[in-house]
């Protein structure tokens, strides 16, 4: 099972955990090491119908942040206006420079 964290613009600002088997993560986060996704991408790519069939056991496994052992991918719900700031790639890795502290960079480009 893989974690993907939700972020997006309500008001209780949870930014709730979900784990996903490896077959939804892929369908989700398809492209290579992608870790990022927004929803209205996945659901442009698969159809309404196959992301719901793909999202609704998603929805039935939360998991609590102090007993996930990591996050494997973030979702953004209702970012499409902001897709800009989204690395291209929709990979952690690629932020740019000016986002990410100089440790970051150092790390993030180890990875690359």
């Amino acid at each position: 099972m893989k974690n993907i964290q939700i972020i997006d613009r309500a008001v209780n600002a949870t930014f709730s955990l979900f784990e996903a088997t490896d077959d939804e993560f892929a369908a989700i986060f398809p492209g290579a090491d992608q870790d990022i996704e927004l929803i209205e991408d996945f659901t442009e790519r698969v159809g309404e119908e196959q992301a719901l069939r793909i999202m609704l056991p998603v929805w039935e496994r939360p998991i609590l942040k102090r007993d996930a052992q990591g996050i494997h991918g973030t979702l953004y719900y209702e970012y499409a206006d902001r897709r800009q700031y989204l690395p291209a790639s929709k990979r952690e890795v690629d932020w740019p420079d000016s986002y990410v502290n100089l440790a970051q960079r150092r790390l993030f480009a180890s990875r690359r």
